[in-house]
């Protein structure tokens, strides 16, 4: 497992029950995680003087109960700033566990010794994005959600990249996709993040399962001929970390050679040793390089 163990303003705390106790920046959260199935006693303090609560609903959804919260608030990793706040489904606009592929693909682009073109897909807050433009990438950040668009451009604001050569695009990704390999445009690295389950701007249906490998296929297209590195993110519990990897070498390594690898990411648990599995990604590069600062694996 590749463990995202770098954070100072993030740990989780404490888990048991089916959920989790986090410390983001100066405010606890307590939140639903249905990989926490192990009921064990919380003697965490923190369980007592949390800041917000997300309650799961029995029929589905569920809502936040406050206690002494800001509307929003900020953490950093690393130079990088993201602002937070609580928003439907539980989430707070960040997945700090992706911090582990910001480590992972940021020496790939600070030494490649040339100009690099990053393409990122579904790229929500921008983590990825700001990680990238960091280390000198040029990059277009490309999501359906004008909201995540605009807290992105706030985020790299906050982090002192807004003149870093970054395209913010508000746009179906399959579509632009498809249009930029009419255009003849070409990127040396893509990171792709796409949902489980998601609608198009017409009504479309988007299944990961059903439509991963076809856009997989489609997005290959936009590479340049000396490219990077492709990464490919999945939170869908029913798509194997193994499923990822051969989805790569058949995709992209079958036309580029290179090296294809992948697993599950996690975040550790203070104190108890334990490490919460938090999806799977994958993989592929040109050729295997020594990192500045590799990731530890469990």
């Amino acid at each position: 497992m590749w463990v995202a163990d770098r954070w100072k303003d993030y740990e989780i705390l404490d888990s048991s029950k089916g959920e989790k106790l986090e410390r983001w920046g100066a405010y606890t959260l307590v939140r639903p995680d249905p990989q926490v199935i192990w009921d064990t006693p919380r003697t965490h303090p923190g369980w007592e003087r949390k800041n917000a609560h997300y309650h799961r609903s029995a029929g589905g959804g569920g809502e936040w109960e406050f206690f002494r919260l800001p509307e929003e608030w900020s953490i950093r990793y690393g130079e990088l700033t993201f602002g937070l706040k609580p928003f439907r489904f539980k989430h707070t606009g960040l997945f700090p566990e992706q911090a582990v592929n910001w480590e992972w693909f940021s020496p790939l682009l600070k030494h490649a010794g040339r100009p690099v073109k990053v393409l990122n897909l579904f790229a929500y807050t921008g983590g990825a994005t700001l990680s990238a433009a960091a280390v000198g990438a040029q990059v277009t950040h490309v999501d359906a959600s004008k909201g995540m668009v605009n807290w992105a451009k706030e985020n790299a604001a906050a982090s002192g990249l807004k003149d870093a050569p970054i395209r913010f695009l508000v746009d179906d990704c399959l579509k632009f996709v498809e249009r930029e390999i009419r255009r003849g445009n070409r990127y040396d690295a893509i990171i792709m993040d796409p949902p489980s389950y998601g609608r198009g701007p017409k009504g479309e249906v988007w299944k990961l399962e059903e439509n991963l490998w076809a856009f997989l296929e489609t997005a290959v297209r936009l590479l340049s001929d000396n490219p990077l590195f492709f990464l490919v993110n999945s939170y869908t519990t029913g798509l194997q970390p193994g499923v990822l990897k051969y989805l790569l070498e058949l995709a992209v390594a079958g036309r580029f050679g290179g090296y294809v690898e992948a697993g599950e990411i996690g975040l550790p648990i203070a104190g108890s040793g334990l490490v919460l599995p938090c999806g799977a990604c994958g993989r592929w590069q040109a050729q295997r390089r020594p990192s500045e600062r590799e990731p530890r694996r469990k």
